[in-house]
């Protein structure tokens, strides 16, 4: 029977990229990507109603880019008989790439499912954006996968990228990524130099690469590495995806998900290998501070205790949205704050691709007293969205866009009304469970999911967000499969084919908006700007983030500090309230204001009528509240 460290093995080795796609007369060929002409055709026609009639950002895309890939499509479809297997799949992938939109992806044929093209190792950049460095932050501990080189390890610095300097190579790949910033193309572009998933582009030119490197002792030195290709799969951890209209509910870059599971596997194999099964994780469990805290979501979040000027902060690592159960995240997200210290918070969501956007947008409660708001979503106005709109299935979901749908052809309106998807009563009906001040940190790889709780996090003034580069990465949409579009369109005249081979699509349906002080402002192709800039450091790259820890940890001790938790009832019917940096408790029985108390000390007693099902206890500063906690009765 193999061993963990067998199984960890066979999976980090996967094959070589050469084995994968076999040459056939010195050109790429895998038998598997060849379509017929009919087969062709029937996937341009698809995809050109698709971009025509539910591509939310079609008009954007247009202006901002001078592009038209509806023209494309047409054109494609006048020499479709003449391009070779592959070269048909290059070019439709190409249409849709130059959307630089990564919620919007043609998806190879089903063979590549799952599949990524990987070199074994990490590089990263850090210093200031004019002028940065490159390094390799991570490597994986087969050195065999390096051909047993000794002198590459973590902390080298690279020069040298198949004879080309590293910046330009960079820039050359960057020309070739989604993203409508250049510095989130640059980011996707520095991570996809190593990582590729298969179903969502062209694999690597080149079988292996020539890496120009210069040790830790200062030597320059040259390395081969080959490309191989490993099925990262998804975590058992994160739980099933049901069918429903649940699944409609997304808002991610599967590339970027999977490249985020290669990396587990190779730089974190025996979490890799944990997430293989599920695992109960006892709620008492405690750690020394500075380890993380065990947790049954391992793969999607983490949490730790850190120290910032000799005081203890909670660190919470949002990995990913990718999730089947909001209210389990939403739980175990809650479990894990209390195990923190109440002192300050850092909310980590560097590379989060995203996900289950009930499970983002509900998380804004945790951290304020006062009701938030989700982002809002809105549907392209074509007479295709109307017809989906109008469909009987749809009855429940689409409902709140379908009038102003038809509006929208008097009005000469571009899009619906924007709604949210998360409903406002589900993002507040747990409240403040968190009363320290808290700090997030973003970057460009930040995205869809991870763009909205950002934009959550800005508009509904929960903290400062602290941008590791620009902003966020610029993802503004729900983005749905072809079986989420196919169901939809059901019974409509624009009823839609299974297309062959195992083809298929992601694609951007209902385009996001943000609320509050940025009431109607787009997320695509801006992302989400940070209160304060940061510029990574070889220190954080090769040292844990210590260096971008200190910073948010100062950010967030200099906020002020209030705290109230409430404890009881006990036998008599009383609640304790304890708060710091308050001056008056307000206590709301089943929706009735009790008197209000001003609070000298830091308890205060209150009792209550037996027959209460809700309590609402408020703290208040100088007339601002600042606290807020709901409890149900037992």
């Amino acid at each position: 029977m193999a061993t963990r460290d067998d199984v960890i093995r066979t999976a980090q080795r996967g094959v070589p990229l050469s084995r994968f796609f076999p040459t056939r007369r010195g050109a790429r060929q895998p038998a598997f990507a060849a379509l017929d002409l009919a087969e062709r055709e029937q996937v341009i026609e698809v995809f050109t109603g698709l971009l025509e009639g539910l591509y939310t950002h079609l008009p954007l895309k247009r202006s901002r880019y001078g592009v038209d890939p509806v023209q494309r499509l047409r054109l494609l479809q006048q020499r479709a008989d003449r391009l070779d297997p592959l070269g048909f799949h290059y070019e439709l992938a190409d249409i849709v790439t130059d959307l630089r939109d990564a919620h919007t992806r043609y998806v190879g044929p089903s063979d590549l499912a799952g599949q990524a093209a990987m070199l074994p190792f990490l590089v990263e950049a850090y210093g200031p954006v004019s002028s940065p460095r490159y390094i390799v932050s991570k490597v994986a501990k087969d050195r065999s996968l390096y051909g047993n080189n000794r002198y590459f390890e973590a902390g080298v610095e690279i020069r040298w990228w198949n004879a080309v300097p590293m910046d330009r190579a960079v820039d050359r790949h960057a020309d070739d990524e989604t993203g409508g910033r250049p510095d989130t193309r640059r980011a996707r572009a520095l991570e996809s130099m190593t990582l590729r998933a298969l179903q969502y582009g062209p694999p690597p030119d080149e079988r292996w690469v020539n890496i120009g490197f210069v040790d830790r002792d200062g030597t320059d030195r040259e390395l081969r590495i080959d490309w191989r290709v490993v099925a990262p799969s998804r975590a058992a951890t994160s739980g099933q995806l049901s069918s429903g209209l649940g699944e409609r509910s997304f808002g991610i870059d599967p590339a970027a998900e999977t490249h985020r599971r290669v990396k587990k596997l190779l730089f974190a194999p025996h979490r890799w290998y944990a997430d293989r099964r599920r695992t109960e994780v006892p709620v008492d469990a405690s750690v020394p501070d500075g380890e993380w805290l065990p947790t049954s979501m391992q793969d999607a979040l983490a949490a730790k205790v850190v120290k910032v000027r000799g005081q203890r902060l909670g660190y919470l690592r949002l990995w990913s949205f990718d999730v089947a159960d909001d209210g389990a995240y939403l739980t175990e997200v809650i479990r894990l704050l209390g195990l923190l210290p109440d002192r300050g918070l850092i909310i980590d969501l560097r590379s989060n691709p995203g996900g289950l956007i009930w499970a983002a947008e509900r998380l804004f409660q945790l951290f304020t007293p006062n009701p938030v708001m989700p982002n809002r979503f809105s549907l392209l106005a074509t007479s295709l969205t109307r017809a989906m709109a109008g469909a009987a299935q749809n009855e429940t979901e689409l409902a709140p866009w379908q009038q102003s749908l038809d509006d929208a052809v008097a009005n000469g309106e571009l899009y619906s009304r924007a709604v949210p998807i998360t409903p406002i009563e589900a993002c507040n009906d747990v409240g403040q469970v968190y009363g320290g001040p808290v700090a997030a940190i973003v970057d460009p790889n930040t995205y869809s999911a991870g763009d909205l709780f950002a934009a959550g996090f800005v508009d509904n003034d929960i903290g400062p967000l602290i941008s590791v580069g620009e902003a966020t990465g610029a993802g503004g949409a729900n983005v749905w499969l072809p079986e989420h579009v196919q169901g939809a369109l059901l019974g409509t005249s624009y009823q839609q084919p299974t297309l062959p081979r195992g083809i298929g699509y992601t694609l951007a349906v209902r385009r996001a908006t943000r609320v509050g002080p940025s009431d109607g402002a787009a997320i695509e192709d801006v992302g989400v700007r940070g209160d304060v800039q940061y510029a990574m450091t070889k220190n954080d790259l090769v040292g844990d983030n210590s260096d971008l820890i200190a910073f948010a940890g100062r950010l967030v001790l200099g906020q002020p500090r209030t705290a109230l938790t409430v404890s009881g009832p006990d036998g008599a019917g009383r609640i304790v309230i304890r708060t710091r940096g308050v001056d008056q408790v307000d206590v709301v029985v089943d929706g009735l204001f009790q008197p209000s108390v001003r609070v000298s000390g830091q308890v205060t007693r209150v009792t209550l009528p037996g027959d209460w099902t809700g309590l609402e206890v408020r703290g208040s500063q100088s007339g601002r509240l600042v606290q807020r906690r709901l409890l149900v009765k037992s």
